[in-house]
C-alpha cells in the first residue's frame, strides 16, 4: 500500500492545474450515418492553479491565521445528544457566490450548459457531483457563462436553494406522449441551476439513485428534456456539456434531432467520470426517446460490442455519446492510458482518439477550505494547526470514541486525541475495494486505532454485510461505520482525520486524497 505523507497543510488554490485546448477539425462518421459533424473552435481550458485563488478566501485565511482557537467556547457533542452533531443548524450553505475580480478573464466568454444527474452539494452521491459545481465555479470565475441543468429529485433539499422559481411548462416527449414538464431556476454555490421536473412522477424517492423509477427511461427523458427546454426558450450555448452514461444519450439527440430543428449553435463535450456503468439500453428503450433505436445498433455507432451476436443485442448509452460528441474527456491523463488499454470500450475510444483528451480533475478550494469551512467547530490552516485538534476531539466526543470530560483551555484533558484517527468516506461498492476497507477495520483495531467509516451503497449484499459489521463494532471504543451520506459529515471527518483511507480496486481520479491532503491528514492509497 502506498502512502502520501503530507507535512503541511496544502495551500489554498486549485489542487490540479489542468489545460486542454480542443482546436478546429472536420469529421464525418461511416457511410451509415445521414449528417456530419459540424465542429467549431471551442476551448476547454481549465483553471491554472494561482489564480483559482479566490480574493475573499485570503482574507479569510489571513485573519483566521491569528485566531485565538479557544475551547471554551465549543459546545461538545455527544452520542446521546436527540440531534447528532452533523445535523445541526448550519450559518449557511455553500460559499461567498460573488465572483472575484481579480481573476483573469478569458478573452472569448461562452455559455456553457451542463447536462448532469449529480450537483454538489443538493444532488450529491460521488465525485461527480464535486466536480460539476466546482468546474462551474471555476468558469464563472473565468468571465464564462455557466448553467447546470438537472432532474428535480423529489429528494432534493429545496430550502438550500436560493431563488427557487418556476421560469417554463412546456412539453416533452416520451414513449409515444408528450409529457407537460416545469422547468425552475435557482441558484446553488453561485452557480445558476435550471431543474427539471416533469408531471409523469419520474425522480421520486428518497435518493438521487434508486428511486420509484426506471434509471434508463427516466434520463433519456431528461435527456431530450434538456434539449427541448433550450429549444423552446431559444438557448444557444457554445458548449453543452454532458456527463456520464446518463445524459449519453443527448448527443445522438442533438445531432439528429434538434441540430436540424434550432438548436444550431452548441457543440458537444462529454465527460468520462468512471467507465464503470455504459448505460446498457435496448433498441425499445431508446425508441421511447423519439429516436429509431434500430438505427444505432452499429459498430460505428451505440451497439454494446459485448452483445453482438446475442439475442438481443444490446446499445450502450455511454459508447453513443463518446461516438457523437464533439469532444470526449476523462477525468485524468492516467485514467485515459487505462481506457484505451483495457475494457471493452477501448477500441471505440482508439477511433476517437483524435478527440479524447485526459484532464486531470480538481478540488473547488473554496468549498474545501479548513480556514473558512462553515461545517467546521474551529478553523484551521498551515499557519495556526491548532484548530485540526479541536475539530479531532470534537467528532471523537460527537461519536463516543472519547470521554466526555471537560477540555481545560486549549488543552484536551482526555488523551484518546492522541490515538490516530483513520477515516474512510466512499461509496460502498465493488470498485472501492470493500475487502480491503474489512481488512483495516481489523488492523485499526490491532494498532490501537480509531477508525469511522462513512459511506452508503445500493447492493443489498453489501448493506447486509456492512450493518453486521456495524452492529459488531458500533458500540465498541474504537470503530464506527456510519451507513449514509451526509455533505456536513464528511467535512467534519477530513477536518478530524489523522489518516484518510483510500481503498479502491481502481480509481479514475481520486477527489478524496486531494481533500484528505487539504485538510492536513495523511492519505492511504490502494
Amino acid at each position: 500500500m502506498e502512502c502520501a505523507t503530507v507535512c503541511k497543510l496544502c495551500s489554498p488554490i486549485l489542487s490540479s492545474p489542468r489545460s486542454a485546448v480542443v482546436g478546429k477539425r472536420k469529421q464525418q462518421l461511416s457511410n451509415h450515418t445521414k449528417f456530419k459533424f459540424c465542429y467549431s473552435k471551442f476551448k476547454i481550458q481549465a483553471l491554472h492553479s494561482a489564480q483559482t485563488h479566490l480574493s475573499s478566501e485570503v482574507a479569510a485565511e489571513k485573519s483566521q491565521s491569528s485566531t485565538d482557537f479557544a475551547i471554551g467556547e465549543l459546545v461538545w457533542p455527544s452520542p446521546s445528544d436527540e440531534i447528532p452533531f452533523w445535523k445541526k443548524d448550519f450559518p449557511s450553505w455553500g460559499v461567498n457566490p460573488e465572483v472575484p475580480v481579480d481573476i483573469k478573464k478569458d478573452s472569448d466568454p461562452m455559455h456553457i450548459i451542463h447536462i448532469t444527474a449529480e450537483m454538489a452539494p443538493i444532488a450529491k452521491v460521488g465525485g461527480l457531483g464535486d466536480v460539476v459545481t466546482g468546474l462551474a465555479r471555476a468558469c464563472l470565475s473565468r468571465g464564462h457563462t455557466v448553467d447546470i441543468m438537472l432532474p428535480f429529485y423529489e429528494c432534493i433539499q429545496k430550502q438550500q436553494i436560493k431563488d427557487l422559481e418556476l421560469v417554463t411548462t412546456y412539453n416533452s416527449y416520451h414513449d409515444g406522449n408528450w409529457i407537460q414538464t416545469n422547468a425552475y431556476h435557482g441558484v446553488v454555490s453561485g452557480i445558476s441551476v435550471i431543474l427539471i421536473e416533469p408531471s409523469n412522477q419520474f425522480f421520486k424517492g428518497q435518493t438521487v439513485y434508486g428511486g420509484s423509477f426506471n434509471e434508463l427511461e427516466v434520463y433519456l427523458f431528461f435527456s431530450r428534456a434538456s434539449l427541448e427546454w433550450m429549444q423552446v426558450t431559444g438557448a444557444q450555448p457554445d458548449i453543452i456539456h454532458v456527463h456520464e452514461w446518463q445524459t449519453g444519450a443527448l448527443p445522438l439527440l442533438y445531432w439528429d434531432m434538434y441540430h436540424n430543428l434550432s438548436l444550431k449553435k452548441p457543440r458537444l463535450v462529454l465527460t468520462i467520470h468512471n467507465m464503470e456503468h455504459y448505460g446498457e439500453c435496448t433498441k425499445e428503450q431508446l425508441s421511447k426517446s423519439g429516436l429509431d433505436g434500430l438505427i444505432y445498433a452499429t459498430i460505428e455507432k451505440a451497439v454494446d460490442d459485448r452483445t453482438i451476436g446475442h439475442n438481443p443485442e444490446r446499445l450502450s448509452l455511454l459508447k453513443g455519446g463518446i461516438v457523437y460528441s464533439n469532444a470526449v474527456v476523462t477525468v485524468s491523463p492516467t485514467y485515459l492510458k487505462e481506457t484505451l488499454c483495457t475494457g471493452w470500450l477501448a477500441s471505440t475510444l482508439i477511433r476517437n482518439r483524435d478527440k479524447y483528451f485526459g484532464i486531470l480533475n480538481g478540488i473547488d478550494t473554496a468549498m474545501w477550505n479548513p480556514a473558512t469551512d462553515i461545517f467546521l467547530p474551529a478553523k484551521f490552516n498551515a499557519q495556526n494547526p491548532e484548530g485540526k485538534k479541536l475539530c479531532k476531539y470534537y467528532v471523537q466526543r460527537g461519536l463516543g470514541l472519547a470521554s466526555e470530560g471537560i477540555p481545560d483551555g486549549k488543552h484536551v484533558l482526555d488523551m484518546t486525541h492522541k490515538v490516530p484517527l483513520v477515516v474512510c468516506i466512499t461509496r460502498l461498492v465493488p470498485q472501492k475495494g470493500l475487502h480491503l476497507i474489512s481488512h483495516a477495520i481489523k488492523r485499526a483495531e490491532e494498532l490501537g486505532a480509531q477508525m469511522v467509516i462513512l459511506g452508503k451503497t445500493s447492493d443489498g449484499r453489501v448493506e447486509r454485510e456492512f450493518e453486521g459489521l456495524a452492529k459488531l463494532h458500533n458500540q465498541g471504543p474504537s470503530i464506527r461505520i456510519l451507513l449514509m451520506f451526509s455533505e456536513e459529515l464528511s467535512h467534519l471527518l477530513y477536518a478530524a482525520a489523522d489518516i484518510v483511507l483510500v481503498p479502491s480496486m481502481y480509481e479514475p481520479c481520486g477527489l478524496a486524497q486531494m481533500i484528505g491532503m487539504r485538510y492536513g491528514a495523511v492519505c492511504t492509497i490502494k
